[in-house]
């Protein structure tokens, strides 16, 4: 099994507030549970305490195996979601491990 980690932070030039941002992150990608082949489970939390250094809002997903995640990477439903985040965000960092 495959964890796919993501944080982001976003945007503070935008009419959406960065928190409303990853609300709307949250509820979009946790939609995508039981759609998508070889996505085992998609979880989106939402920064409660802001510092200099935290990011917005994590995204920790588990896939079946590397090419779930890849097919995920690709997929109709995860690409525009995929375009909504990279218009918003300011940063983004992952890491991938095997568990």
């Amino acid at each position: 099994m495959i964890r796919h980690i993501v944080m982001w932070r976003f945007r503070r030039d935008m009419e959406q507030s960065p928190t409303e941002v990853a609300r709307e992150m949250k509820s979009r990608l946790e939609a995508l549970n039981g759609k998508i082949d070889g996505l085992i489970r998609a979880e989106v939390g939402v920064n409660c305490r802001e510092s200099a250094s935290s990011f917005d809002a994590v995204l920790t997903a588990d896939f079946e195996s590397w090419e779930a995640m890849d097919a995920y990477k690709i997929h109709p439903l995860h690409v525009v979601i995929s375009d909504y985040c990279k218009s918003r965000r300011e940063e983004r960092v992952d890491v991938d491990y095997e568990i």
